[in-house]
């Protein structure tokens, strides 16, 4: 049997700090009604079945899928491997949002170890899938996952909004992006 599974990406909503200002910062005011507004689009999804809920272990994505998961009446699970992509060691916190811009430009290959073992490491959480799923993840992340689908090597490939929604199906053939999420000119605060 050839089964696929649908998995919604969700980037989170608004952050209330940039990330050269706080590593986990929470959703603010307009953040919180991205969430709403997303799960309202991905509340449809419960007439066929709900799918399992995932989520970035970092607040701004824990607090994005709280909207869904309430209304479900569903505990999320947490998946430490669709986090945030990590800035090197010894980059100070400041000068984080000046190298992810950097990085942004680049590929996965130029950026070398350990940054294509954090992309495989979302991919395969994503293909290890044997479910439908709703995923609450990160910009880079979400990016990482398109790119296996459309087989670019980029760091970037979509400027996805907050809570935009990237359809993904996953089958014995791989991955394949059903639906890019809505694209805005996202600025990395």
């Amino acid at each position: 049997m050839n089964a696929v599974h649908r998995v919604y990406l969700v980037r989170h909503g608004r952050a209330e700090a940039g990330w050269d200002r706080d590593a986990d910062p929470d959703l603010d005011d307009l953040g919180c009604a991205q969430a709403k507004s997303a799960a309202d689009r991905l509340e449809l999804l419960a007439a066929s079945g709900l799918p399992v809920v995932i989520t970035s272990p970092l607040r701004r994505c824990r607090h994005t899928a709280a909207v869904l998961c309430e209304r479900w009446g569903v505990a999320p699970r947490v998946e430490n491997a669709i986090a945030e992509i990590p800035s090197p060691a010894g980059v100070a916190m400041v000068e984080r949002v000046e190298w992810l811009r950097a990085a942004a430009r680049g590929t996965w290959s130029e950026l070398g170890e350990p940054y294509t073992t954090f992309r495989d490491g979302v991919v395969a959480c994503i293909r290890a899938l044997d479910h439908d799923a709703v995923v609450f993840s990160h910009f880079v992340a979400i990016n990482a996952v398109i790119g296996a689908c459309l087989g670019d090597d980029r760091l970037v490939i979509r400027r996805l909004d907050n809570c935009s929604i990237t359809v993904v199906d996953v089958g014995t053939a791989g991955l394949e992006l059903i639906e890019g999420g809505h694209e805005a000119d996202t600025l990395i605060r």
